[in-house]
Formats: structure tokens, C-alpha cells, sequence
């Protein structure tokens, strides 16, 4: 059963209690310390002693008052689900609710985290004090807590400052991957970008990236979550001085800069501005209510490009995302509803849509007959890895440089990159889950003179040539832009050109999707039975009457087509990722998500070069993926909730 003090409950309470919150003259975030000290006790001395500390500390009176209110209602297990335990670093950062607590994102969590964060930074970099960090946010925001990602960043850089370290503020939001792209262009120590990406409206994050433009990986976010433990009180009132980013002299804005230099090197993807200025075709692109419109528009300015139609309701920023049922392009058609309508009426053929921090990209084309093709994340990839090879080849006819070029994937991904790698002689690796493993393998290889030329991950992450670490959607929709138009030229659309893409390299036909489990022992309890499903140690023998050939289980390092059993990728205990390889030549994969309480699910059928019966491999899938559900996850059983969308 789902707990009754799970986050969307916890949320709902805490935003009923916040509005009999008063505010006063500074619109209720900022309030006097001891004004709000005086608390019954909960009866429970951990608790209390955890409510104490929330009271001292916190300074912003909406969020202390939240907790207040809930004491007095006397709500113990929402009051321990959000103070009795803290975030840890995910696949994409620390990401959580926006609210009171220890385990939200808020002020004093934010306050907290910089500090950690700052010792670890100042402890392994001797050139700290004159490196800095960059702080970037998008535009998420929420009333009653006072919380916004504006005053988030200001808080970041308010820490830092106080410490006398510089600290480079962006003055507006940003798409996520200029903060990496500022991280190596400055040559700053990390990067701090506050976003939640395309996760619902009441959720926000802190995302870390280090010296070398990639997402911070172990150890580096194991010991900046000890260092955050050892951090936990405020260390002055000046951490919590929003003004500090305007007084101080140490704080500069890179913002001009940074805009000029990335679209100036966004170039180095442009192979054919001759046609792009000429271009019949229209394009439609919607920022999903967050920051992706100014730079996409500006991208295509630099491609040559006419820019694109923009979704009018869509372009502006809006916390609240009132337009879309949830802020992720990735769910497709039903969300893409407003972009389509639009393209129907100006007769665009393609629309372009970046999530609300931009880093990712949905694209969709009008189909030859009626109605509209919704690209997933491996069908792009499929095309987008063919076009940037297909380039790299033409300025580099000598066989020999392919030895130097590399495409990346994570391990949930297609693997059309590998087929392609096969057959063209380029060098195809594969990662775990989350562009941060991706952007340190790009930095490594990159250091030993190879070229990375794309890599992506099927959740519509892409990144192109190797200008951020990171994935980059302002980027990737300049590149297809381009693509789609090229095609024009040889009378292909993208989603004909898809089909000729597999006719050559193999049909490689996949599925994905989820479940959502608000109960963390439901998913334990999930895959212990996995891992125990004949008996103690034993995984399963087969998926839909399917034999299972291998099993990888990256949670506890075993691979059974290993000779040693272990799995060449790292282990990763904090999180539950089994993959299984089927006699069909089926692979499928069960993971939960670092930053959303799903159960995701991958599954892929990779036929030889020629076999195009798309519909009978379409049909197996269909069914291993419906069995693979069924069998191993137990959705009613364990009560989960399928993708509704």
C-alpha cells in the first residue's frame, strides 16, 4: 500500500497549512530567528530534538512556520518523513520537493548543501580562492514556501561570497548546460545550476558539476554528503543575504560572455548554413513554460535559420506549468497537445519542444498521410548519431582518423549506436544511467586525444560534437533543424530517413516506460524477489516463456556472461538496475529512477541488418515488455500505478 505520509501528501499539507501563514513586510521568507521557538513536544525525543533544530536554524518564516503547524496539528509522520531523514545525491543531483524540512529543497537545505559542498571544494582544490564556482537557475518557483530557484542561486552564491571566494552568477536564468560550458570556459572549480529539470511543479534541485564540466560522480558525491553532514548549522547571517550578489565585489555576472561564446562555438556543429538560410520548412518549438525560448531562438539564428514559431502560451516562464499536465516532453503526444495544434495551423512539419531547463529535446513530424510522428529518445539518437558521423566522414575521408572517434550511450539506451560502430569502425562505449557518467567518460577519453562526436541517453538526452559535458537541448534543436532540412534537399523526411537508417545498421525496435511506487520498501521487497525468484540466489529462468540468457545486476555487481561474475560496469548500490538478455535477442532492463519514485523499464529488440518485418518484431517485443511487467514488477499485487499519460 502507498504510505499516507509520502511527498505528494506531505506537499498537499504542508501547502494547505501555508496559506494560514501571515506574512509580513519582506513577504514572509526572511523573519526574526527566535520568533518562532515556542513548540509543544511531539512525544517522540528524536523528533523533537529534529524540530528543534529545524526552528533554530531555519530563517525563513514560511517554511519555519510549516513545520510549526504541523506540530500543532499534531502530524508526527509527516513531520518525520520530511525532517528525520536528508536528500542524497541521485543521478541528476539533489532533487526533492520544494517545502520545510531536511529532506526538501528549501533555504536552509540549500544553505546547508553550499556549505558542505564549499569545505569539500576548499579542501581539494589549492587554487580554490581564485577559481570560484559558477551559480546558474532556471525559472521553477512555489508561493508558499518562498522558495524560487532565483533566490535558491542567490543563497548558493550568498555562502560562498561570505567566504570571500568569487563566484560567477548568472543575472537570469539559463539553460542547465551553460552551467557546465561556463564551468570549463572559466575554468571555475565546479558549478552549482538550481533546476529540477522537467520533474512536476513542486520539486526543485542542486545540481553539481566538477572542474571538468561533468556531473559530479563517486567519490566526489559521497564526500561532499559527508562534508554536508559536518556543515549542517548556518555559519553566519551572511548566508542567508540574497544582497550579497549585488554588494559584492567578488561576485561577477558571466551571462554576456558565456551567451556569446557558446553560440559562437555552436558553429563547429553548422555543416551546411548554406541551405538553412534558404530552408521552406517551418518549425514550431515550445520551452515547456521555462527558459529554453531566448537561446533556441538565438541557436537557430546562428544555424542561419528563420527562428522558430514559438508556442505563445508556452514561452514564458511559469512555475506553475498551467498549460501541460506534467513538464516533461518526453510523455509525448499528450503533452505536446498545444505545439501540434500550432504546427497544424502555420503548416510547420516539425516541432521542436526543450524541457523547462532545456536540456533535453522532444521532437515531432507531420507524417505523409494524417496526424504526426512523436520521435522516443533512441529513434532520435538513431538519427542524430547517423548525421553527425555521416559529417564527421565527409571532413575526414582518411579512414584511419575513425580509430580516434568515439559515440556514447548509456546502458538503458538503444544500442543503434553499436550497430553503427560495427559497421563504420568507430569506437561505441556504453555507461551507467545519467548523463553525469557520460560527461567523465567524455573527459577521459577526451584527454587522450579522441573525439567524442555524440552520445546520448533514451530519456531524449543528446549531446552533439563535445562542447558541454553534459546533455544540451538549445544545441541538439539547431542540429536537427538542420538535419530535417539537409533531408528536404534529397526529398527524405526524418522519419523515412529513420527507416533507411535501420534497412542498413538493423531494425532496433524498444520500448519504454514506468511505474510510480511511493513506497521505498514496496521496491526493495520488488527485486529481493528478483534476485531470490527460484529460490535463494537464484534469478529468474525466463520472461514470457522467453529463456533469459544473461543477467546483469549492476545493484550488486553480478553479470552472469562475465567468467568471473562481475559486472564490468561499476557498482551501484544506491540504486536497483537488473538487466536480462533473452535467446530472441531481446534486452531488458528494470531500474528505479534517482530523482522520481518510478520503477523504469527498457526494452529493445535488435535484429540483423535486413530483417524488416517490423510488425512481427513489434508484436515480441510487445509482449516480453508486457511480461516483463507482469511477472517481475506484480503492479497490482504490489499496488503500483502505471504511466497515465
Amino acid at each position: 500500500m502507498r504510505q499516507s505520509n509520502g511527498p505528494a501528501t506531505v506537499h498537499r499539507v504542508l501547502a494547505g497549512l501555508a496559506q494560514s501563514v501571515s506574512m509580513g513586510d519582506d513577504n514572509g521568507v526572511n523573519g526574526d530567528l527566535n520568533a518562532n521557538l515556542r513548540c509543544q513536544s511531539t512525544g517522540d525525543p528524536q523528533l523533537d530534538n529534529a524540530v528543534h533544530q529545524w526552528l533554530t536554524w531555519d530563517k525563513n518564516r514560511r517554511t519555519r512556520a510549516q513545520v510549526e503547524s504541523l506540530v500543532a496539528v499534531g502530524r508526527l509522520d509527516d513531520l518525520r518523513s520530511i525532517l528525520c531523514s536528508r536528500m542524497k545525491f541521485g543521478t541528476a543531483g539533489l532533487r526533492a520537493p520544494m517545502g520545510a524540512g531536511f529532506n526538501r529543497i528549501n533555504d536552509l537545505t540549500i544553505i546547508q548543501s553550499t556549505q558542505g559542498l564549499f569545505s569539500y571544494l576548499s579542501r581539494y582544490f589549492a587554487d580554490f580562492k581564485s577559481r570560484g564556482v559558477v551559480v546558474g537557475f532556471d525559472t521553477r518557483g512555489q508561493e508558499e514556501s518562498g522558495c524560487n530557484s532565483q533566490r535558491l542561486a542567490k543563497l548558493t552564491a550568498a555562502v560562498i561570497l561570505s567566504r570571500h571566494v568569487p563566484v560567477h552568477l548568472f543575472s537570469t536564468f539559463v539553460p542547465t548546460p551553460y552551467v557546465p560550458y561556463a564551468v570549463k570556459k572559466l575554468r571555475a572549480a565546479a558549478g552549482v545550476m538550481i533546476t529540477a529539470s522537467h520533474n512536476p511543479k513542486e520539486d526543485n534541485g542542486y545540481k553539481v558539476y566538477w572542474c571538468n564540466g561533468a556531473q559530479i560522480s563517486s567519490p566526489h558525491d559521497n564526500e561532499i554528503l559527508r562534508s554536508i553532514e559536518e556543515q549542517l548549522e548556518p555559519w553566519s547571517a551572511s548566508c542567508w543575504e540574497e544582497e550579497l550578489v549585488e554588494s559584492s565585489s567578488l561576485r561577477t555576472d558571466p551571462l554576456t560572455q558565456i551567451n556569446s561564446c557558446y553560440m559562437d562555438e555552436l558553429t563547429s556543429l553548422c555543416f551546411h548554413r548554406d541551405l538553412n538560410s534558404s530552408c521552406p520548412l517551418k518549425f514550431v518549438h515550445s520551452s515547456f513554460h521555462g527558459v529554453g525560448h531566448v537561446f533556441v531562438q538565438q541557436a537557430f539564428q546562428t544555424f542561419g535559420f528563420v527562428p522558430p514559431i514559438p508556442v505563445p502560451e508556452q514561452k514564458d516562464p511559469d512555475p506553475n506549468f498551467s498549460s501541460v499536465r506534467c513538464p516533461n516532453p518526453e510523455e509525448g503526444e499528450s503533452v505536446l497537445e498545444l505545439s501540434l495544434l500550432l504546427a497544424e495551423r502555420e503548416n510547420a512539419c516539425i516541432v521542436l519542444a526543450t524541457d523547462p531547463d532545456a536540456d533535453r529535446l522532444a521532437v515531432a513530424e507531420k507524417s505523409d498521410g494524417c496526424g504526426w510522428k512523436v520521435f522516443t529518445g533512441n529513434e532520435l539518437a538513431a538519427l542524430l548519431g547517423w548525421w553527425m558521423f555521416f559529417n564527421w566522414r565527409e571532413n575526414h575521408p582518411d579512414p584511419a582518423d575513425t580509430q580516434k572517434v568515439y559515440m556514447l550511450a548509456t546502458t538503458v539506451s538503444s544500442k543503434i549506436l553499436q550497430a553503427f560502430a560495427r559497421i563504420e569502425g568507430f569506437h561505441f562505449e556504453e555507461t551507467l544511467p545519467g548523463f553525469k557518467w557520460i560527461g567523465n567518460r567524455m573527459h577521459e577519453l577526451t584527454k587522450t586525444g579522441n573525439t567524442v562526436i555524440f552520445s546520448f541517453e533514451e530519456s531524449i538526452g543528446f549531446l552533439c560534437g563535445s562542447m558541454v559535458p553534459d546533455k544540451d537541448g538549445v544545441s541538439s534543436a539547431a542540429v536537427v533543424a538542420e538535419m530535417a532540412t539537409y533531408l528536404h534537399t534529397k526529398n527524405l523526411s526524418l522519419n523515412q530517413q529513420l527507416h533507411n537508417i535501420y534497412q542498413m545498421y538493423g531494425y532496433h525496435v524498444s520500448k519504454t516506460s514506468y511505474v510510480i511506487c511511493n513506497d521505498p520498501p514496496t521496491i526493495k521487497k520488488i527485486f529481493g524477489r528478483i534476485r531470490n525468484f527460484g529460490g535463494e540466489g537464484s534469478y529468474p529462468e525466463t520472461c514470457g516463456g522467453v529463456q533469459i540468457i544473461h543477467i546483469r545486476d549492476v545493484t550488486t555487481g553480478y553479470d552472469s556472461s562475465q567468467a568471473d561474475l562481475r559486472s564490468v560496469l561499476p557498482v551501484s548500490k544506491s540504486s536497483q538496475m537488473i538487466t536480462f538478455t533473452l535467446q530472441n535477442g531481446m534486452v531488458a532492463t528494470l531500474r528505479t529512477s534517482g530523482t522520481e519514485p518510478k520503477i523504469k523499464y527498457y526494452t529493445e529488440f535488435c535484429a540483423a541488418p535486413g530483417k524488416s518485418d517490423v510488425s512481427s518484431l513489434e508484436e515480441e517485443l510487445r509482449k516480453v515488455t508486457a511480461a516483463l511487467v507482469d511477472e517481475f514488477l506484480e503492479p497490482e499485487k504490489n499496488h503500483l500505478i502505471r504511466r497515465f499519460v
